[in-house]
């Protein structure tokens, strides 16, 4: 509604009325609102400009990269959770690689997400977030590191295997029927095991040497086996603004549960903490100095199992919220 105040001297603009509602919605998603030029009236004007509010920007978009056996459906949950909270989000989960075709090699998903995520980036000039669960995690990474010039405002890490995988789990046992996790390593550290996803990140702490030399994913993209692109992935990763990561010892998928906060076993299988792992050290890929920017943010929820990160709101308050502006 427009109006103009006849009891004073005639304004030369009009003043748009919002609920008062709509600007803490702003202040939050720190929207801007114009700038007048107020003259006499200046304390007036701004009095009404900060009961009323005058809001002009919109919330990021969102990218949503699913998990291994999954797909577009089991988001739509964390969807409307952020529209509700976060009207008008432009939200899209990548319909790529669902269900079983997630056990396709990472290297072969990364450029066909890619696609679709320059898509999006391309029509969002303020820039986009990204959220990626569980295997999603790794393949945004790949996303970030082989992407120049993106403009990924905040990645947000939910459950996601970051340090490699572990484990004796139903996931497992899904993939690679009746083995146990110290045999998976014949399967996985070979050319024909690496066409499966799960063996671009499965991390045996007891055979170092042969992870190093074998996975040709996850020891690429921590760093922590030297290769001529290093420098650039290193540069393409350290333009976001802000790196949150989701976790919980209630899991039950992801082993070490700390893998998702860049936690892993040593070769005794006690974890090793983040700011102790040798790529966090040598800054292998930027995760250092994006700590040392004050720029990583750790969120620890217990009580979740790993299927249900998406599709609980209380998660989604306390660790995804504020970031998705």
């Amino acid at each position: 509604m427009i109006f103009r105040d006849n009891s004073q001297p005639e304004l030369n603009f009009p003043i748009l009325l919002f609920p008062p509602a709509l600007l803490l919605t702003c202040i939050r998603a720190e929207m801007k609102c114009p700038r007048v030029a107020v003259g006499s009236h200046g304390p007036l004007l701004l009095l009404l400009l900060l009961v009323e509010g005058v809001c002009v920007d919109s919330y990021k978009p969102v990218i949503i990269v699913h998990g291994i056996f999954d797909g577009p459906q089991q988001f739509q949950n964390l969807s409307r959770f952020i529209k509700k909270v976060h009207p008008g989000t432009e939200v899209t989960v990548i319909d790529l690689y669902d269900d079983l075709l997630s056990l396709q090699p990472l290297w072969k998903q990364v450029p066909d997400f890619r696609q679709s995520f320059n898509s999006i980036m391309k029509n969002a000039p303020d820039g986009v977030h990204l959220l990626c669960f569980s295997q999603g995690g790794l393949i945004c990474r790949a996303l970030l590191s082989t992407t120049s010039n993106h403009n990924v405002h905040t990645f947000i890490s939910l459950s996601s295997p970051l340090a490699g995988q572990y484990g004796d789990t139903d996931y497992l046992q899904k993939v690679f029927h009746k083995t146990l996790k110290k045999n998976v390593h014949f399967i996985c550290y070979n050319k024909f095991g690496q066409k499966v996803s799960i063996c671009d990140y499965w991390n045996d702490p007891h055979q170092r040497r042969s992870y190093l030399r074998n996975n040709i994913f996850l020891p690429l993209l921590n760093g922590e086996r030297p290769h001529r692109d290093m420098k650039a992935w290193r540069e393409n990763f350290l333009q976001i603004k802000k790196l949150v990561l989701v976790g919980g010892p209630d899991d039950g998928v992801i082993t070490p549960w700390q893998s998702s906060h860049f936690g892993f076993y040593n070769s005794s299988e006690n974890v090793v903490e983040m700011q102790n792992q040798e790529f966090y050290l040598n800054d292998a890929f930027g995760l250092k100095t994006l700590d040392q920017r004050g720029d990583v943010v750790a969120c620890v929820h217990s009580g979740v199992k790993h299927t249900t990160w998406h599709s609980n709101f209380t998660v989604f308050r306390n660790c995804m919220e504020k970031w998705l502006t």
